[in-house]
C-alpha cells in the first residue's frame, strides 16, 4: 500500500511479540500438510486511514476454512467476510473486502503477506473495528504475531494454484502477469519521478526465509505533498513518521532513513504477495508487475479465475518428485 502520510508518533503493539520479526527464525514447516495457529493471539494498533485504534485477534481454524474476518462490532448484519479475491470491493491505496451486507475490512494487504509468506493456510481474523492496523507500515509485527502463537500442521494436504499458461492484465501502461514455474516467484519494476526512488526492481523467489528475510520488514510509503487531499478524502488520518515511510521532494524525511535501498518496490511487491493470496491458495507460478497496484493485482487474480483452463490445482513439486 503505497499513501501519503503525515507526520507524528502513533505505534501499534503486537502483544507477546517479539521485538523484531527476525529474532526468532523457526523451520519453515512441511509445504505438504495445511497449517493453522497453535494458539490465538492479539494485536492493536491504528488504521492508517481511518485512523481508528483496533484490536485483532488471530485465532486458529479448522483444514480447509481458510482466511476469514470476522468484524466483532457488528451485531445488526452478517459480520463475516471470506478473503477471497471476489470480496474485494475497493483497491484505492489498500484492498478491501466486503461481504453482501456492506460489512468491510479495509488494509488487509500487509496481514494476507504474512500468512502467504509463513505458510498459514486457515485462521479466523476477529477485528474490532473497520480498518487492519497498519503497526509499523510492513507485515513485521504480523510475523512477529504468528511466531508468538506458533504454527501447527493439520490432517489435510495443501493445494497449490500451478499455473500452466500466462495470465496477464494491462491498464494504461501498467501489467500485472502469471507465468508457469515450478515454485512462487515475484518480480517488481517501478519508477517515480522523485530522485529519492527512481527506478527499481527486485526479482525473487518466495519461500519462507527468504520472504522474512527479503520483504517482510519493508514499509509502505507516500507524499507529504498529498496529505491534505487524502485526509480531505478521509483517507491516510492515521499515517505518521512511525508506519510510513515520507517522501518530500527528493528526500526520505523519516529520521532513521530506509531499512533497505530498494525498499520501495520490496514493499510494493509484499502488497502483491498479499493481494494474490486471496486466491485462496499459495501460487505455484511467476508473478511479473510493472507498476502494479491492488488494483491490477486483483484484475489478475480475477482473471486466474476466469481461465479455469490456464490453472490447476496440483500437489508441491517435491513432493511430486517424492512419488515418482
Amino acid at each position: 500500500m503505497g499513501v501519503g502520510a503525515a507526520y507524528g508518533s502513533d505505534r501499534g503493539l503486537a502483544r507477546g511479540a517479539l521485538s523484531t520479526p527476525f529474532e526468532s527464525m523457526r523451520a519453515p514447516l512441511s509445504s505438504f500438510s495445511q497449517v493453522t495457529l497453535a494458539r490465538p493471539v492479539l494485536l492493536e494498533g491504528v488504521g492508517i486511514h481511518t485512523g481508528q485504534v483496533t484490536r485483532v485477534t488471530l485465532r486458529p481454524a479448522p483444514a480447509g476454512a481458510g482466511v476469514r474476518f470476522l468484524r466483532t462490532d457488528v451485531n445488526d448484519r452478517d459480520p463475516a467476510i471470506a478473503a477471497r479475491a471476489e470480496a474485494v470491493c475497493a483497491t484505492r491505496l489498500g484492498t478491501v473486502i466486503g461481504n453482501g451486507d456492506g460489512v468491510t475490512v479495509s488494509t488487509i494487504e500487509h496481514l494476507m503477506a504474512a500468512f502467504c509468506g509463513l505458510g498459514v493456510d486457515n485462521v479466523l481474523v476477529e477485528i474490532d473495528g473497520p480498518e487492519v492496523p497498519i503497526m509499523d507500515g510492513s507485515c513485521g509485527a504480523f510475523v512477529e504475531a504468528i511466531d508468538a502463537a506458533g504454527r501447527r500442521a493439520q490432517n489435510a494436504r495443501r493445494r497449490y494454484i500451478e499455473i500452466l499458461e500466462p495470465i496477464v492484465v494491462t491498464e494504461d501502461g501498467k501489467s500485472a502477469a502469471l507465468h508457469p514455474a515450478d515454485g512462487f516467484e515475484m518480480a517488481f519494476e517501478i519508477a517515480f519521478d522523485t530522485s529519492a526512488i527512481g527506478r527499481q526492481s527486485v526479482d525473487l523467489s518466495i519461500d519462507e526465509v527468504t520472504f522474512r528475510e527479503e520483504l517482510a520488514g519493508c514499509r509502505t510509503f507516500g507524499f507529504l505533498h498529498e496529505v491534505e487531499a487524502l485526509r480531505r478524502a478521509g483517507l491516510a488520518r492515521g499515517g505518521t513518521l512511525d508506519n510510513t515511510l515520507v517522501i518530500e521532494g527528493d528526500k526520505v524525511i523519516n529520521p532513521g532513513g530506509l531499512r533497505r535501498a530498494d525498499e520501495f518496490v520490496r514493499h510494493k511487491a509484499l502488497d502483491a504477495v498479499g493481494d494474490l493470496y486471496l486466491l485462496g491458495a499459495p501460487l505455484m507460478g511467476r508473478y511479473e508487475g510493472r507498476y502494479s497496484g491492488h488494483g491490477l493485482n486483483n484484475a489478475l487474480a480475477r482473471a486466474v479465475m476466469s481461465r479455469p483452463e490456464a490453472w490447476r490445482f496440483a500437489a508441491p513439486k517435491s513432493e511430486l518428485a517424492q512419488a515418482v
